[in-house]
């Protein structure tokens, strides 16, 4: 069955972050397209465990910035 996943990258110093919005896992590269096939990888192996939560849909994201008072 194949599945659609929502994710996001982002560089984080000299490494590409790929974080997926529909489960909590993330991995990271040198390139962003390395960085998108560490996470292809990270969820194949996430969703072979029976355990696993099921994705949640994602709808629409969006970037936002936060400022908090005190951190």
């Amino acid at each position: 069955m194949a599945r659609v996943l929502e994710a996001v990258i982002y560089q984080e110093g000299k490494y590409f972050v790929a974080q997926c919005l529909n489960v909590n896992v993330s991995s990271f590269g040198e390139s962003e397209q390395e960085a998108i096939s560490s996470l292809t990888e990270a969820l194949e192996l996430y969703f072979e465990d029976d355990d696993a939560e099921e994705a949640v849909p994602v709808e629409r994201a969006e970037v936002v910035k936060l400022a908090l008072g005190s951190a």
